[in-house]
């Protein structure tokens, strides 16, 4: 039975304007730029920098441009490999079906909150697994909130988490300004909290040296490129590296950190070795909690990944 979503919104779905835009369905540099999906400086940059000669519209007399007024709505269209997974993989997390049509074209609208998603057909030779598909921003008050409410929904329906291959969610860590929903058809969809910081010192914060540096490094990996082999990689040569003259606690983050993105890929074999280690540290009772709380993370990725019981 169609939804009752469909039935009762008519004018969503005879609006010629959305149904009939070739130029924005068919646009591939917009929606296949992974650089601009990917970069943080460009992501949360709120606006270009204002030139003396080229004042903001809203400045502007209203006698000049009396139509124009600062609340746009936006709403990306997006490929669609895949009608059937998209719709059910959408469905499970609770978005509303607004539009549906396969007929003379593809054509399918969710929403979900406040914020719209369109999906067209796709190009031809398009390859999901690739996940350069496309992609767009929402920029929000409370990032945590928004992953929790779609982890819940994901668990409902799947009874787990899905959190590799496609369609999945990519890990919240706490204090984390981002993360990503990958859909079926490879593209990103990233949620980013309003505040983040624009810049963003890759190498690690100038500020620190040695395993702090790096450990910040593997911050940027794990939360702003969803990388957690390259971070794995990153702390463990500079654990090698540093790990001797490193003060104890940098040397039990950088630990602990190890012990959570192994457990995210799945490859503990290091664990026993890593834990024997960081028993061995001599820290103070500050230090020795923070550690405690970072392995309390590791623990959360473990039961992050297993199913309902």
């Amino acid at each position: 039975m169609p939804e009752q979503a469909e039935q009762t919104a008519p004018a969503e779905q005879t609006a010629p304007a959305e149904q009939t835009a070739p130029a924005e369905q068919t646009a591939p540099a917009e929606q296949t730029a992974p650089a601009e999906q990917t970069a943080p400086a460009e992501q949360t940059a709120s606006a270009a920098p204002e030139t003396p000669d080229t004042p903001d519209a809203t400045d502007m007399p209203s006698d000049q441009h009396p139509g124009v007024r600062p609340n746009e709505t936006v709403v990306p269209t997006l490929h669609c490999a895949s009608v059937d997974e998209t719709l059910e993989f959408f469905q499970a997390l609770g978005f509303e079906v607004t539009y549906r049509q396969s007929r003379p074209y593809l054509y399918l609208a969710f929403r979900w909150s406040g914020f719209d998603l369109h999906y067209t057909r796709p190009p031809e030779g398009l390859d999901p697994s690739r996940e350069h598909t496309g992609g767009c921003l929402v920029m929000v008050d409370d990032v945590a909130s928004y992953h929790a409410a779609l982890v819940a929904a994901m668990r409902r329906h799947y009874g787990k988490v899905l959190a590799r291959g496609l369609p999945r969610i990519t890990r919240y860590r706490f204090g984390a300004t981002r993360f990503s929903l990958m859909d079926p058809s490879g593209n990103q969809i990233i949620f980013i909290q309003r505040d983040e910081p624009v810049e963003l010192e890759y190498g690690g914060s100038k500020r620190l040296d040695g395993l702090a540096r790096a450990l910040d490094q593997a911050r940027i990996f794990r939360e702003f490129r969803h990388d957690d082999r390259a971070a794995l990689r990153h702390v463990s040569s500079a654990l090698r590296r540093y790990g001797n003259r490193a003060p104890a606690v940098d040397v039990g983050l950088a630990l602990a950190t190890l012990i959570e993105l192994s457990t995210a890929l799945d490859e503990t074999g290091d664990l026993p070795a890593w834990m024997d280690r960081l028993r061995g540290l001599v820290l103070t009772d500050a230090e020795r909690r923070r550690i405690e709380a970072e392995l309390e993370i590791a623990a959360h990725v473990r039961r992050w990944f297993e199913k309902l019981p």
